[in-house]
């Protein structure tokens, strides 16, 4: 893949695409885990603050009798308190502690305004907010935020007496969610990074399959034309080397369409052979079943016929051509007759092709279970173990020379695979160098029912 810059540009912008997404969706979550971090933590403050004003202004109302005066019974529930006249160290309060631990403030008014005391933290230069608004936000002098709540209290005949403000430092508050803000936002180049090389790793794969395929596609391109081009360069070279000739005999003209028409024979050949394995390649890829025309099979039928075929093409070549079928009953698959004997017909005849004179080829059909079992042995030249995969390749030949002497395009097991894929089927090969072949294709059996 590194070889191709079309396929190394895809790959980069499927990393773009895929990382800019993921990256969005991220930073949204990330967002959103923020926002949640961060409301959570102001529930939990304002609930804080609720519940010490609460339990300072139910405190508070036991012991108020005259509105706008501060009892000393009041007094003493304030830590540190501080009144118009002075303030007041009270270590013996430990009504509400949490004002004690430098975290709130306190401050009470009259119902006409008047500041009476304030008790707790003493922030400069915050703002004075009557107690209208319940819950506000507020910053003194330094920019430190504060938290406040303002509740009405009333005297313990049930009179106005003013009103009690509490507030809280948010500085704890700020300083965690400013960290959780930062930790998220270096962290998302980071997360960002390791999604670009975990997607460059994951386009590689997922392209992988296509890039395997191209290349077949441009080796089968490039085999083609090889293929095409040698019959075709023959039978120019034929002309040409007539057209030189000052003159031309009956028996010169002869020979010449003699060589035009065996190439001839040979394109028609090869363009038949691709035909089919469009025709399979497409079928396979639009609908598998498709292509499989339901008709009951007979394969003992089927062997017969093809040792029927094959017998004068064995006998020529001084090749003994036998069959076995070790089946008591029909054996019965549902498929396209035409594209099964293809199949037999280019396994059979290989065998022959490869197997020296003297030698033997036997077609054996069997039963395994659910599955129909085809065998071609042979005792021929033999497959290195090597070539034992590549050698369903298209336009692969184990001995180049025979092959072509004999006219073949390197397409038969190509084809053969198929249309055993086609049919729901698989074909395998077992060899030795020099001892011979044995094919076998297992197809699944037809339903008694049908």
């Amino acid at each position: 893949m590194k070889q191709n810059q079309l396929f190394k540009q895809t790959r980069w912008q499927l990393v773009t695409w895929y990382t800019g997404i993921l990256g969005l969706i991220l930073a949204l979550c990330g967002l959103g885990v923020y926002e949640a971090v961060a409301h959570a933590h102001r529930i939990t403050i304002e609930q804080e603050l609720q519940s010490v004003a609460r339990t300072l202004h139910d405190s508070l109302e036991t012991v108020l009798r005259e509105p706008g005066k501060l009892e000393p019974e009041a007094i003493r529930l304030l830590p540190d308190a501080c009144l118009t006249e002075g303030c007041l160290r009270n270590t013996d309060s430990h009504e509400i502690e949490a004002i004690a631990h430098n975290k709130y403030y306190l401050r009470l008014f009259q119902k006409s305004g008047n500041l009476v005391a304030v008790a707790g933290l003493q922030p400069e230069g915050l703002p004075r907010i009557r107690g209208e608004r319940q819950l506000v936000t507020l910053a003194d002098a330094q920019g430190t935020r504060y938290r406040q709540i303002s509740l009405m209290l009333h005297t313990r005949d049930n009179r106005d007496w003013g009103y009690l403000q509490v507030g809280r430092n948010l500085q704890d508050f700020d300083r965690y969610v400013a960290n959780v803000k930062w930790i998220l936002l270096l962290g998302l180049p980071v997360v960002a990074v390791l999604v670009m090389a975990a997607g460059w790793g994951l386009a590689g794969r997922a392209m992988q399959p296509i890039y395997q395929s191209y290349r077949q596609m441009q080796q089968f391109t490039a085999d083609a034309a090889h293929e095409l081009r040698t019959p075709l360069a023959a039978m120019r070279a034929t002309v040409e080397s007539m057209l030189m000739l000052p003159r031309i005999s009956e028996v010169d003209v002869r020979e010449t369409l003699q060589v035009i028409d065996r190439q001839n024979q040979r394109l028609t050949h090869l363009v038949a052979d691709l035909l089919i394995l469009c025709r399979i390649d497409r079928q396979l890829n639009q609908n598998l079943d498709s292509f499989i025309e339901e008709e009951e099979i007979v394969l003992n039928d089927l062997v017969n016929d093809i040792g029927e075929e094959l017998a004068v093409l064995a006998l020529d070549s001084g090749i003994e051509l036998s069959f076995e079928i070790l089946v008591t009953q029909p054996l019965k698959v549902k498929g396209n007759t035409e594209q099964l004997y293809c199949l037999l017909f280019n396994l059979a005849s290989n065998g022959i092709q490869y197997t020296p004179a003297g030698g033997k080829v036997t077609l054996i059909l069997k039963e395994e279970k659910d599955r129909a079992l085809i065998q071609v042995k042979d005792t021929g030249i033999g497959i290195p173990p090597e070539e034992q995969e590549t050698i369903f390749d298209r336009f692969y030949r184990v001995d180049q020379a025979r092959s072509r002497h004999r006219g073949g395009s390197g397409l038969g097991l190509a084809i053969a695979r198929a249309i055993a894929r086609a049919h729901h089927g698989s074909i395998s090969v077992q060899s030795q160098v020099g001892q011979g072949s044995t094919f076998a294709i297992r197809l699944p059996k037809a339903s008694s029912s049908g």
